[in-house]
């Protein structure tokens, strides 16, 4: 009985990772992904083809299912280029010179030679590798006519391997990676959100002691790491969608790029650029001003990075098919900002704070929360503007059809 609640529990599990997407469901279906290719082309190299070395094949194979098809296609050339490059100075050394120390002495200098070239990228070292193995099929031969064959089937297996592997990979599910780009973009937005309100909850307490600045300071730097992320998986989504067939599919036509994605991403990160200044002025709010009465504005100040986190929360739900949605609450949220600025201002003037005065900390204040707003304005028309080329985008397509 437990064996069988084990098995039912694994099962859902399993169901949920391919229901939902994500890094575990691209995990799982890459390794199926490789098995399978690797498989078929063991098979077609032994079974089929009856190669006498037929490793090669799946090995190759598994260099061709790769993350992007784009990627795939691109080392797959590569790999298919550097390993006949290797073969053929093996084939021409060994055919004038034959098969002695002294010829495998000349193969390794200029295979190694020619895997210098950076035209291969990270397939260069294939090129000496392949010509290591050409060179003991080459001399585990006694024929000529053995040989020559020997040498080839290593060329034809890399071949086959690698076209089966594309083959998987374009026609099983070729991986698309829009999903792993917007939870960058969340992710990122979940961090801004945590320091906004970390610091609106810091003023309204009236506490920014060094102790809690540095502590705004290390949220800073998550959020400058999890800005790296998220430019990471949008190069890869971005990588994803070139020559993918998948993009073909009604389901999928929406996916038009992320160039908007990429100035949300620019917003979000001026916006982590904008707290930081904030920080700064804050620290030399403690160390020099003792003139001016901090507390009204500083509580009205609080209030608007509440209505600010507020706004940012609407970026950690990003979803590429709710766009129209998340940017209409966005823009809700920054109509309630765009009121709590008002009131930092309205606080500033009624005080008559000196913001004009570059050694008081009040200037630098209003000035990133007015910056702070328009980043936030900008996403929302960034958003905007992703769903309008969309929609063009779908029109045109229409048209044409």
């Amino acid at each position: 009985m437990a064996a069988v609640g084990f098995l039912k529990r694994a099962g859902r599990a399993g169901a949920a990772v391919f229901r939902h997407p994500g890094h575990e469901r691209n995990l799982v279906l890459l390794v199926l992904k490789s098995a399978l290719a690797a498989t078929v082309s063991w098979w077609l190299a032994k079974e089929v083809l009856d190669f006498e070395s037929p490793a090669f094949a799946p090995f190759s194979a598994l260099l061709a299912v790769n993350t992007t098809v784009d990627t795939s296609i691109r080392q797959a050339l590569r790999y298919t280029a550097a390993v006949t490059v290797g073969v053929t100075v093996q084939a021409v050394a060994g055919f004038l010179l034959g098969p002695g120390l002294s010829v495998f002495l000349v193969v390794a200098v200029v295979a190694l030679a020619i895997g210098q070239w950076k035209g291969l990228g990270e397939q260069s070292a294939q090129v000496p590798t392949a010509a290591f193995f050409a060179f003991s099929a080459f001399t585990s031969a006694s024929t000529t006519l053995t040989r020559a064959t020997m040498l080839g089937e290593i060329v034809a297996l890399v071949l086959v391997g690698c076209g089966i592997g594309l083959v998987v990979n374009v026609c099983l599910a070729p991986p698309l990676r829009y999903r792993s780009a917007e939870q960058g973009l969340r992710s990122f937005a979940c961090e801004i959100r945590g320091l906004l309100r970390a610091v609106a909850e810091g003023l309204e307490a009236g506490e920014y002691s060094p102790e809690r600045t540095r502590e705004w300071r290390a949220g800073s730097e998550r959020a400058h790491r999890a800005a790296e992320q998220a430019r990471a998986a949008l190069e890869t989504g971005d990588a994803s969608l070139r020559r993918n067939p998948r993009r073909l599919l009604p389901s999928h036509r929406r996916i038009t790029g992320f160039h908007r994605y990429r100035q949300v991403l620019s917003a979000m990160d001026r916006v982590v650029y904008q707290l930081n200044s904030l920080i700064r002025s804050l620290d030399q709010w403690r160390e020099t001003e003792n003139t001016y009465s901090s507390a009204p504005l500083l509580t009205a100040y609080s209030v608007y990075l509440a209505t600010l986190a507020d706004a940012v929360d609407v970026l950690t739900l990003l979803d590429l098919d709710r766009i129209p949605e998340r940017t209409a609450r966005l823009r809700e949220a920054d109509e309630v900002a765009e009121r709590a600025w008002e009131e930092v201002l309205g606080q500033a003037d009624r005080q008559e704070l000196p913001l004009t005065d570059p050694h008081r900390p009040f200037g630098v204040l209003v000035v990133e929360a007015t910056r702070l707003l328009e980043e936030l304005r900008y996403v929302a028309d960034a958003l905007d503007a992703a769903e309008q080329q969309g929609v063009a985008e779908r029109q045109r397509e229409s048209l044409a059809a």
